[in-house]
């Protein structure tokens, strides 16, 4: 009686398939991690973009000409947030930049997100 069952090559041929398979899937699930990751970096840095620009906002005095740099924790995670005003061709406006950045490991932070926006003195009129 003759047994029946797979051969070497047949096994080999299906390993290398389920390998194939395997790979691909893999490197699907790991593009999808690292744009999920950079989409919330996108969201959170959004996020404290304007939560910082609506401080200067709402501050009762016209904000300075000056630059300033903050680390702040948020969300679980440690971020730069730098905002700087500057003056522009009208005295009675101001030009307010924000910047965050995120801190990846041990280096420097890396810029994320930036918001820019302009500020009118209430006390002057036009």
């Amino acid at each position: 009686m003759r047994q029946r069952g797979f051969t070497l090559i047949e096994v080999l041929v299906a390993l290398m398939v389920f390998g194939l398979i395997a790979t691909a899937a893999s490197r699907a699930g790991s593009q999808y991690i690292g744009s999920f990751e950079r989409v919330r970096d996108l969201t959170l840095a959004s996020w404290l973009a304007s939560n910082q620009m609506n401080e200067v906002r709402l501050q009762e005095d016209f904000p300075p000409v000056a630059e300033n740099s903050e680390e702040v924790e948020y969300a679980g995670r440690r971020w730069r947030v730098v905002t700087t005003v500057s003056d522009t061709d009208e005295s009675s406006m101001r030009r307010i930049e924000v910047v965050i950045q995120a801190y990846r490991g041990r280096g420097d932070p890396a810029q994320i997100q930036s918001l820019s926006g302009f500020l009118r003195d209430p006390e002057q009129t036009l």
